[in-house]
């Protein structure tokens, strides 16, 4: 049942006709009517001329304004370089003792990195940490020996842009409190980045049929993208 606040929100919104981000950030913030600061979200639907699972959309964008949630870190990686993923701003740094954990089920963490020469053993988990997206991944960025430079943009705000397998793409960029400013450059980082992908993937004409935004527990708006992607 719907909640007295809901009800008060504008009625059948994904029926009007889409408009430019500019536009309809100040009119989802608007109708941003709970007491918490709530994400501004975006739903992408890839074209349905293609087979679903054909698309595999699997990439990181990192956010120029940042994402505005606090992402709690862990790192796998030698000992040698346990300080220098400290120092990054790591939330846990472990190495053999710390896969053992894991291994038992000890999954207190957001995003995982994980040096090459430690990723052999961590492979070996992919039962626990695959289901829950964690492994690690070298196109994502979170296998590598620059544990600085991954902690740093896992902390800023880099998040990750996939499809699911009904062809749906769903990231937050950012939160009510940002400046319209800085949600439109963290849109544009979006686009930018999935129009770099699609050059990578297969596609029979556009790969992007309807783009949505929402705040958490607002209304859904059709955006319209000032060109095809």
């Amino acid at each position: 049942m719907a909640s007295k606040r809901y009800k008060k929100l504008p009625e059948k919104t994904k029926d009007l006709k889409p408009e430019a981000i500019e536009k309809l950030i100040p009119e989802v913030k608007k109708n941003s009517t709970t007491k918490f600061d709530e994400s501004i979200d975006l739903s992408f639907q890839i074209n349905n001329k293609q087979k679903k699972n054909e698309i595999n959309l699997r990439t990181v964008v990192n956010l120029p304004s940042g994402s505005g949630k606090k992402i709690k870190v862990a790192v796998v990686c030698e000992d040698s370089k346990s300080k220098t993923a400290k120092d990054a701003g790591a939330d846990i740094v472990g190495s053999d003792d710390f896969i053992e954990k894991i291994k038992n089920g000890d999954l207190n963490f957001e995003k995982l990195i994980c040096t090459p020469s430690m990723m052999v053993k961590l492979s070996k988990l992919g039962k626990i940490l695959g289901p829950k997206g964690l492994m690690p991944n070298p196109k994502l960025g979170t296998v590598t020996d620059d544990l600085q430079k991954a902690v740093t943009n896992s902390k800023s705000g880099q998040v990750e842009l996939k499809n699911d397998k009904d062809g749906n793409i769903g990231l937050s960029i950012g939160k009510k409190s940002f400046s319209d400013e800085k949600l439109i450059k963290n849109f544009n980082s979006v686009i930018e980045t999935i129009e770099r992908e699609k050059s990578n993937i297969t596609v029979k004409g556009e790969l992007i049929k309807n783009a949505y935004i929402t705040s958490t527990m607002g209304v859904s708006y059709k955006l319209k993208l000032s060109k095809s992607i």
